[in-house]
């Protein structure tokens, strides 16, 4: 039997369960019991994310479970990891991705475009904060909290306008109906290994490690990494406004990286692409590049502003 640890969202039990129904269509794969385990991201509902101490609000708990040995494998939502692993764990897995793209939730016919001036549109995201103020510096964005099915009443409710949330997300739980548009990458470019679920485990555990390899999607575990390279030469983290998105076509990645800062009034975008096997070269260039461009003073302003 191996203990799967996970948040209790709807949309981590349905990662969760996703990874516990893969493991049996492996020949003689142990039975998976699901773990339930509250983080703070979870228990602090009253508070913009921007201002919660560190950035492992939704994972440190689970990672402290996996280290104590109460959970032997946990899952997570790949963009909420840190760059660099926790002494003693390591991803076993990167799942096939699902969409990557945000999405504006909204009544039905509604663009980003098209959302007249002053409509108010609510996120958590510093990253769609920062990139909506690029796009749309004539929209009130609002700070936005709760799990999906909260956020979308909210939405009903009047509260908001429109909202912006992850496809993903919102097409795991069967919730797609909602989206108005699925807003393209070099408008709003997604978080750093958005979409992908993470599969992570004790170092050295041979005996869990065998049966979550099996799950690996290879290009996808390509793309998020010259994606997670990229955000951890920039030193920035899930509440820091960096997007990066990888594709693999063939034997090439091709990404995409936006910086901007939370006003909007500055914003970096590059492109570039190399072979699919070298995806730390791929990042750390376009690191480097976006750099060379400010992207440290960006950065440097947005944690002095957000700090404390």
């Amino acid at each position: 039997m191996l203990r799967l640890g996970t948040r209790g969202s709807r949309r981590a039990l349905w990662q969760a369960r996703h990874v516990r129904d893969l493991l049996p269509a492996l020949p003689g794969a142990p039975e998976v019991e699901i773990v339930e385990i509250s983080t703070s991201g979870d228990r602090i509902q009253h508070v913009a994310l921007s201002q919660v101490g560190g950035r492992d609000f939704f994972t440190k708990d689970i990672e402290d479970a996996l280290l104590e040995g109460r959970v032997d494998l946990a899952v997570h939502s790949y963009k909420d990891l840190a760059t660099d692993d926790p002494d003693g764990l390591a991803v076993g897995a990167v799942l096939k991705r699902a969409d990557p793209r945000d999405a504006l939730v909204a009544p039905a016919g509604t663009t980003l475009d098209r959302l007249p001036a002053g409509s108010s549109v609510g996120t958590s995201s510093l990253r769609r904060k920062a990139f909506l103020a690029a796009a749309r510096p004539d929209v009130d964005t609002r700070e936005l909290r709760g799990n999906v099915p909260t956020r979308i009443g909210k939405l009903e409710a009047g509260e908001y306008d429109a909202l912006l949330l992850a496809s993903a997300g919102l097409d795991r739980l069967g919730m797609d109906g909602h989206i108005a548009q699925r807003i393209d990458p070099s408008v709003l470019t997604p978080a750093p290994a958005q979409g992908a679920v993470a599969v992570q485990i004790r170092a050295g555990d041979e005996d869990t490690g065998t049966w979550v390899r099996a799950l690996s999607h290879g290009p996808t575990e390509r793309a998020t990494r010259a994606e997670r390279v990229l955000l951890n030469v920039l030193e920035g983290g899930c509440q820091v406004p960096v997007g990066a998105l990888a594709v693999e076509t063939e034997d090439v990645l091709r990404m995409q990286a936006r910086v901007a800062s939370l006003d909007g009034t500055q914003a970096l975008f590059v492109e570039s692409h190399g072979p699919s096997g070298d995806p730390d070269s791929l990042g750390q260039a376009m690191a480097e590049d976006l750099l060379r461009q400010g992207a440290d003073e960006i950065l440097a302003q947005i944690r002095e502003a957000t700090a404390g």
